[in-house]
Order: C-alpha cells, then sequence, then structure tokens
C-alpha cells in the first residue's frame, strides 16, 4: 500500500458504464459514486474528478447525471452511437485516456475507477513516461486481472461492497 498524504494532488477518472453494469449483475444494485468519490479522494488534494457517462435517452437519465454533479464529480456525456443491424455501442474509453494523459502532469496521483482491462496500456504509461502513481478501484470479481496487477494501488470494492452500493 502506498503512502497517502494530504499534499498529494488526486485526479478521479470514473468509467461509469463499468460500475453501474457490475453492481447491476453481482449486487442487483446501483452504485452510491459519491462514496466512490470520498473513498479513492482518502483526504488528499481533489484537482478533478471526472464521471464519463453514455447517454442513452433514458427517463431518469439527467437526474442521475445532476446527482453526479451534486456529489463532486464534472459529468462528461456522449450520446450511444446505434450501428447498422441495431448493434449499440458506447464506451468513453479513448476519452479517459485522453484526460488522464493531459491531466497527469498537474496530478501526483491518478485514480481510475474501472475494471475495463483496455486500460492495461494506460496505467503503464502513466506510471512509465509520466511517474503519476495510479490506483485503481473496482468491484474486484469483475475487474482485469493484468489491470489489478498494474496498477500502484487496487481497491477492490467488492471487500466492502456495501459501502459503494446505494441502500434499497
Amino acid at each position: 500500500m502506498l503512502t497517502k498524504t494530504k499534499e498529494q494532488r488526486v485526479g478521479i477518472f470514473v468509467d461509469v458504464q463499468n460500475m453501474y453494469y457490475s453492481a447491476r449483475e453481482m449486487y442487483s444494485s446501483k452504485v452510491d459514486f459519491g462514496s466512490i468519490l470520498d473513498v479513492a479522494l482518502g483526504g488528499r488534494k481533489l484537482i478533478r474528478a471526472i464521471a464519463y457517462v453514455i447517454r442513452a435517452g433514458e427517463i431518469k437519465e439527467e437526474s442521475f447525471f445532476d446527482a453526479l454533479k451534486k456529489a463532486g464529480f464534472e459529468v462528461r456525456a456522449k450520446d450511444l452511437q446505434t450501428f447498422y443491424g441495431g448493434i449499440k455501442k458506447g464506451d468513453w474509453d479513448i476519452g479517459i485516456a485522453m484526460d488522464t494523459i493531459e491531466l497527469a502532469p498537474k496530478l501526483d496521483v491518478i485514480v481510475l475507477v474501472s475494471g475495463d482491462g483496455d486500460f492495461v496500456p494506460l496505467v503503464e504509461h502513466l506510471r512509465r513516461a509520466i511517474g503519476c502513481k495510479v490506483e485503481v478501484a473496482a468491484f474486484g470479481r469483475s475487474a482485469s486481472s493484468k489491470l489489478k496487477e498494474e496498477a500502484d494501488e487496487f481497491v477492490d470494492m467488492d471487500k466492502d461492497f456495501k459501502k459503494y452500493l446505494i441502500k434499497k
């Protein structure tokens, strides 16, 4: 475990879809993103907290986005893409990667809230080329084992899952 000091400048980048589907599939529950923000920050100096969402035209979507803002996140949204044959796709992998790389020089620690193994090369780059400490937080059972290994620290949200879920 890395030493955490209140002087560390932290950026938190949340792959909302990854967290949403993990919580829904494993716990039939919704994520408490405010709790994730508090734990990820850990008493350190917050520089930016960005939540990446997909607009799918759902009824309660805007109130959810407002709740993320109220919890302390900047919200970046993009529309769900529908391709020929009805295939739908929506992810922020490249957007998250670009933002972390652009903001890294202003940060000591990057907290990536996602279990997506596609982020392994990003974590390697942030650590090796830029020199940031990278912490990953995700539900461990649904997180990439390689991503867990590559992070300087992995916060397994399964270990205290009730802390990260909205009480019914």
